[in-house]
């Protein structure tokens, strides 16, 4: 079997599931890259790990190789481009085509009743309904958006961003994470729709009760100095850190040493992969419901803790609860390696994924019980605070 994936770059985030499929496929697998990494995130440590791999295919050198296997292969994954026309000939041909996408509405849902956009949307989504094409959800929300064109009914799959599994023993994630004050955790740019600034006001309503922590901001960005002016205005420089962006190794370390980690972006994160890495760190998580990972990756009160978006009290709730409860905590970061540990790495979905273009094959689709390859639900945006907060977690 032959598979070949189609996205803008590969960044360390795509580079373990790229592994995976390639060693199991025995060289069978190509990842083509459609346009140069951004410069910022360049800038973040992004490429440092992209050097010389043997399954890259880079489409302005080698567009003659690239169109040979989009065309020919057995299955084709696309996502990550804006431009349809790499996968436009192979879908108009009836082949097998995975799209793997964030939302088509992360700005807004309002943003569907545009007779211009939904004419493009049916034009690349809709009219294959009945074609070999299947929808691989990255995020919880995908699959409302999807509904609201009418796109891949049936064919919704649960997936995600699988970065690198690392173990992380119970007895190395006590001893790492063992500390007289708390230490929490925040990895980023600092950026409006990532809403550092909630996390800062959470943090002065713990220090108003007196609730010791420190405080760490891996990152930077144009909110940075908004930032550095509330801490020093709260005399809060001595529990507060901003190291400014670190190798994503480092922050890699740093969270294995967190008690907690932070994320705090509204509906316009797709996914959030430190939420995997923080995971597979033993974290013990607090998670904006509006995150794309969330519905997937977090069940309230087991593997982490979901506030609703912007509410700072909720936040700061749940940091009250983890600050002063070492338990609850412990208990909470258990359960987040678990989840990565036994589901959501990049060998489970791997294996899945090879499994289920094997059935694409000859004819056949299953869903998986949990997990990756599950079925993605459709659960209105409007809804999903209280389905994650008030019902059962379906992974």
């Amino acid at each position: 079997m032959k598979i070949a994936f189609v996205s803008n770059y590969i960044n360390h985030h795509q580079i373990p599931m790229a592994n995976v499929l390639y060693r199991k496929l025995e060289g069978g697998y190509r990842f083509i890259q459609t346009e140069p990494m951004e410069e910022e995130r360049i800038r973040q440590g992004w490429n440092s790990d992209t050097g010389n791999i043997p399954y890259l295919l880079v489409y302005e050198k080698e567009e003659e190789e690239c169109k040979k296997w989009i065309a020919e292969s057995d299955i084709v994954l696309f996502g990550g481009c804006e431009d349809e026309s790499y996968i436009k000939p192979r879908l108009d041909a009836g082949k097998i085509v995975l799209r793997y996408t964030e939302r088509l509405y992360r700005e807004g849902q309002w943003k569907a009743v545009s007779p211009r956009g939904l004419w493009k949307k049916y034009h690349d989504h809709t009219k294959y309904n009945n074609a070999p094409v299947y929808l691989l959800c990255a995020g919880g929300y995908v699959a409302d958006d999807f509904a609201i064109i009418r796109a891949y009914k049936g064919k919704r799959f649960k997936w995600g961003y699988f970065t690198e599994f690392e173990p992380f023993p119970k007895e190395e994630r006590v001893a790492a994470k063992k500390h007289e004050i708390t230490h929490i955790m925040w990895a980023g740019r600092f950026m409006e729709l990532k809403h550092s600034m909630d996390v800062l006001n959470a943090l002065l309503l713990l220090k108003e009760k007196g609730i010791p922590f420190r405080m760490q901001f891996v990152g930077d960005g144009e909110c940075r100095e908004e930032m550095q002016a509330f801490i020093r205005e709260h005399k809060m420089e001595d529990m507060v850190s901003l190291p400014g962006f670190l190798k994503p190794e480092q922050v890699r370390e740093e969270m294995k040493k967190a008690n907690i980690f932070l994320f705090t972006s509204d509906y316009r994160e797709g996914w959030g992969a430190v939420v995997n890495e923080s995971m597979n760190a033993g974290c013990a998580l607090v998670v904006s419901h509006a995150v794309g990972s969330a519905p997937f990756l977090i069940e309230h009160e087991k593997n982490g803790l979901i506030y609703k978006s912007r509410d700072v009290k909720e936040l700061a709730a749940c940091l009250e609860k983890l600050c002063t409860d070492g338990e609850f905590r412990e208990k909470l970061g258990d359960g987040a390696y678990n989840t990565i540990e036994s589901l959501w790495n990049p060998e489970c979905a791997g294996s899945r994924l090879l499994a289920l273009c094997e059935e694409l094959l000859q004819g056949k689709m299953h869903f998986e019980s949990s997990g990756p390859l599950s079925e993605a639900k459709v659960i209105k945006q409007r809804k999903m605070y209280e389905y994650l907060i008030g019902k059962k977690h379906e992974k």
